[in-house]
C-alpha cells in the first residue's frame, strides 16, 4: 500500500512503512459464512386489474359457465395454488370486491353471485409476484420484542431487508434468528407462506401540520386558496372526511388543470399516512411490507430501524425509510411495538426531503435527534420537540478522505456507548466504490466528533464486488453484542452477510489521536 504526498512539481509516490505517519489501524474485522440470498420462489398474490373492457370481458366470459365448470375450474386453480399461498380463496374473494363496480355495466348484482364463481372471478385479477427475486440487500438488525427461552449471552435479533423484485419494486421482509455469545446467529427457518398486511385507513391529521407539509412540497404557493377543500374540515379530520371534502370540490367547481393536480397531491399525501395489522398466525419473516400508498408505489427503501426508549422508560420500534413514487421520494418513519401492528407516516420540515434520516435511540437534552443529509454530500445533525417535524440542521461532517470524496451518510442510527454515540458510516470513493467506516460523537452534545476513522472499516473484497451494483457494501444498522459490534451489510446491491468489530478495538482507535 502506498500513500500519496503532492509537491509543487509532481506527485512522489511512498511507502507506507517508510514514512510511518500513518499508522496502520488496529481495528480487526470477523466476517461470518452466513449469507441471506434472494429467493424467487418468495411470492405474494398481488391484484390485477388490465382495465374495464378486458376486465368485463373476462367477467362475462365467467358468467357464462355452468356451475359444474365454476367448480372444476376453480378447483384446479386452488390445487395449483393453496400451498403457495396462506387462505388464496380469501385473497380471490378479496380481488373480486375490488371489481365489484364493474357489474353495474352488466346488469348484474355481484351480491347474487355464489361464492365460488365469485372466487373464481377474483382468481382472473390475481398475479403472483415474486418480492426479492432480484435483490435481497440494505438490511438493519434490531433486537427482538421477545429475549425469552435464551441461554447466557445470547440475544435474540429481527433483520429487515429491502427486498427488490420485478420491475425494482422494493418491500420491506425481515429474517430472525438468535446470535450466541461468540455472535454466530443462529437463524430460524424462513417462512414461505407470506402474508401482506391489512391496511387500516383511520388516520387522524392535524389540518396545520397537513397545510404546512402541502407547502413544503410547493403545492399550495399561489394555486389555489385552501377554502377550495380544507377549510370545510376541523383542526384534526380522518382521510374519510378529507376524501369526501376533496369529492365535493370536484362535483362542484369547475377546475383547472392546476386545481385538479393540487386535489390530486392532497390525497397522495393524505395516502402516506396508514396503519397495517398483520395476523397473529405469520412468522415474521411471512411479514410483507409491500408499497401501499401512492407514495411509494416504486419501493420501500433503505428502513433504518432503532428502539427508542422514551422519558417514561417506555419502548418503540421506528424506521426511518424512503417512500418512492417512481419520480419523486419521500422520508417517512414506521413505529411499532410489537411488529404486528404498524403506523406509518410521512416526517414534516424543511430538512426531511432527502435520502438517509436516522433516528437517536433516545432524547439528547430533552430533544429528539437525527441524523440526516439534505444536501447529499455531507453528514448533518437535527434537534426537534416532536418526532416527526424536522425544520433546521448543522453541518456535522464532510468528506476529508479520498475514499469519500464523493459523498458520505450514515449507516443506520447511532448507538449509545459509554464513550459517545457510535455512528456508523458508507462513504463513496473512486469508481463510486461503497465502504464503511465509523465515527464517535459526545454523549451529551452529539454535535461535536470525538474521532472517525482514517481507513475504512469494511470495503468490499473479491467476493462481495460482483452483483446487481458493483463495488458496494452498505447497512442500515448495526447492534452491540458481547463486547462487539455486530454489522449486517449488503454485498453489491444483490446479497446480504454480516461481520462484528470488537467495540474496545474499535472505540480506541476512534480515540487515537489522527
Amino acid at each position: 500500500m502506498y500513500r500519496v504526498f503532492r509537491n509543487d512539481i509532481n506527485a512522489i509516490y511512498l511507502p507506507v512503512k517508510e514514512i510511518n505517519i500513518f499508522p496502520p489501524m488496529t481495528v480487526s474485522v470477523k466476517r461470518y459464512n452466513t449469507s441471506f440470498y434472494p429467493d424467487a420462489s418468495r411470492v405474494i398474490a398481488r391484484f390485477l386489474y388490465t382495465g374495464d373492457e378486458r376486465s368485463m370481458n373476462v367477467i362475462r366470459n365467467v358468467l357464462e359457465m355452468t356451475d359444474d365448470e365454476v367448480r372444476l375450474t376453480l378447483s384446479q386453480v386452488l390445487r395449483g395454488y393453496s400451498k403457495r399461498h396462506r387462505n388464496i380463496s380469501k385473497i380471490f374473494e378479496n380481488h373480486f370486491n375490488k371489481i365489484t363496480h364493474l357489474f353495474e355495466s352488466l346488469d348484474v348484482n355481484p351480491e347474487d353471485l355464489d361464492l365460488n364463481r365469485k372466487v373464481l372471478i377474483g382468481s382472473f385479477f390475481t398475479m403472483e409476484y415474486s418480492i426479492e427475486s432480484a435483490a435481497f440487500f440494505n438490511p438493519s438488525m434490531i433486537e427482538h420484542p421477545d429475549q425469552s427461552e435464551l441461554g447466557p449471552h445470547e440475544m435474540r435479533v429481527i433483520i429487515s431487508f429491502r427486498a427488490t423484485g420485478e420491475g425494482h419494486i422494493s418491500s420491506l421482509v425481515f429474517r430472525t434468528g438468535v446470535l450466541d455469545k461468540k455472535n454466530n446467529l443462529a437463524l430460524e427457518e424462513a417462512g414461505q407462506l407470506l402474508d401482506e398486511a391489512e391496511v387500516i385507513k383511520r388516520h387522524i391529521y392535524e389540518k396545520e401540520s397537513f397545510m404546512k407539509k402541502l407547502d413544503e412540497m410547493q403545492t399550495f404557493n399561489n394555486v389555489v386558496p385552501p377554502a377550495l377543500v380544507l377549510d370545510e374540515l376541523g383542526d384534526t379530520f380522518t382521510y374519510g372526511e378529507l376524501k369526501r371534502c376533496v369529492q365535493n370540490a370536484r362535483e362542484n367547481f369547475e377546475l383547472s388543470a392546476s386545481k385538479e393536480i393540487l386535489l390530486s397531491e392532497i390525497m397522495w399525501l393524505a395516502s402516506s399516512h396508514y396503519e397495517i395489522q398483520f395476523s397473529l398466525d405469520t412468522a415474521i419473516s411471512e411479514r410483507v411490507i409491500f408499497p401501499i400508498s401512492e407514495t411509494e408505489k416504486n419501493g420501500i427503501e433503505d428502513a433504518r430501524w432503532v428502539k427508542f426508549t422514551d422519558d417514561d422508560g417506555l419502548k418503540t420500534y421506528y424506521a426511518t425509510y424512503t417512500a418512492y413514487d417512481g419520480m419523486a421520494i419521500l422520508p417517512k418513519m414506521m413505529q411499532t411495538k410489537d411488529f404486528y401492528h404498524f403506523t406509518v407516516l410521512p416526517l414534516h420540515g424543511e430538512i426531511a426531503q432527502n435520502k438517509g434520516m436516522a433516528l437517536f435511540p433516545r432524547k439528547i437534552n430533552g430533544k429528539y435527534a437525527m441524523l440526516c443529509r439534505i444536501d447529499g454530500v455531507n453528514n448533518y445533525i437535527a434537534f426537534s420537540d416532536q418526532i416527526g417535524i424536522w425544520r433546521n440542521a448543522q453541518l456535522l461532517q464532510r468528506p476529508k478522505y479520498p475514499w469519500e470524496f464523493i459523498q458520505i451518510g450514515n449507516s443506520g442510527s447511532p448507538i449509545e456507548t459509554e464513550e459517545g454515540w457510535l455512528v456508523i458510516t458508507h462513504a463513496v470513493g473512486p469508481l463510486r466504490e461503497y465502504v464503511l467506516a465509523a465515527s464517535l460523537y459526545d454523549l451529551d452534545d452529539p454535535t461535536k466528533e470525538i474521532g472517525r476513522l482514517s481507513e475504512p472499516m469494511l470495503m468490499p473484497n473479491k467476493d462481495e464486488r460482483e452483483g446487481y451494483v458493483p463495488n458496494v457494501v452498505y447497512s442500515c444498522g448495526s447492534i452491540l453484542h458481547n463486547g462487539d459490534l455486530v454489522i449486517p451489510y449488503a454485498m453489491s446491491d444483490y446479497a446480504s452477510t454480516y461481520a462484528t468489530v470488537d467495540l474496545k478495538e474499535l472505540i480506541t482507535e476512534l480515540k487515537r489521536p489522527k
